[in-house]
């Protein structure tokens, strides 16, 4: 895991990858759970007999369960050390490439873009690329660019 403690650091680092996460498991329970979170219960994520005769032969994963795993992907990845707040500003280029299939195992990998300094701090833009271990696929499942806001 990387640490970081000051601004300084951080601008040393941009263009390097930061590190690879640790794999996460996605199961039937997870994705069900982000369908009741967000009230999307499309067929193709809940209904597991119904799916199982669909394009993919089973259940996949949201789009945006996957997005949202990015920060405790990050967490695995870097720290950062001494910041007073730390925010979610947005996000650049997000693509959904490849279905995370249920039972699939993902894990991230992120690497600083680019470390802009802001009034008090920096703006962080962090490539994160999840990866998806299906065999015979090396096509990642999602790939997004985050944008943070940190002030030291």
């Amino acid at each position: 895991m990387r640490t970081f403690t000051n601004l300084e650091q951080l601008q040393q680092a941009a263009g390097e990858e930061l590190g690879t996460s640790d794999w996460l498991l996605i199961d039937q329970a997870r994705i069900n759970r982000f369908a009741d979170a967000t009230d999307d219960h499309q067929w193709i994520h809940v209904d597991v007999a119904r799916a199982a005769d669909g394009p993919f032969g089973g259940t996949i994963a949201h789009g945006h369960l996957t997005l949202s795993l990015l920060p405790r992907f990050a967490w695995e990845i870097y720290t950062l050390e001494n910041v007073k707040t730390a925010i979610n500003y947005g996000l650049n280029r997000v693509r959904f490439i490849h279905p995370v299939r249920v039972g699939a195992r993902i894990r991230s990998t992120a690497t600083l873009i680019s470390v802009t300094e802001v009034p008090g701090g920096a703006q962080l833009v962090i490539s994160q690329r999840v990866d998806v271990e299906v065999d015979g696929t090396p096509k990642p499942a999602c790939i997004a660019e985050t944008i943070s806001r940190v002030l030291f």
